[in-house]
């Protein structure tokens, strides 16, 4: 799906050159991905709660990642700190 402000020819190039990329690369691409989510995530977490502290913060962003479901098979919480 192209987003309606974006050129089509600017998704052909891009989509060119995501497919010369090998499989090194596309996996640093995203692992970038993902730290940067997660860098945006505690960054909205310290935003609304800058009152918590790095553990809260770390935790919440924990429950986050794997979800609710897993987080409290392994720290026996049932809500969420927000």
């Amino acid at each position: 799906m192209i987003p309606p402000d974006t050129d089509t020819s600017a998704v052909s190039v891009q989509s060119e050159v995501l497919r010369r990329l090998d499989i090194n690369a596309r996996a640093h691409m995203t692992f970038q991905l993902s730290d940067n989510l997660r860098q945006t995530v505690e960054a909205g977490l310290r935003h609304r709660h800058p009152d918590w502290d790095r553990q809260k913060i770390k935790r919440e962003l924990l429950r986050l990642t794997i979800g609710e479901e897993l987080f409290q098979q392994a720290f026996g919480e049932k809500r969420s700190l927000l």
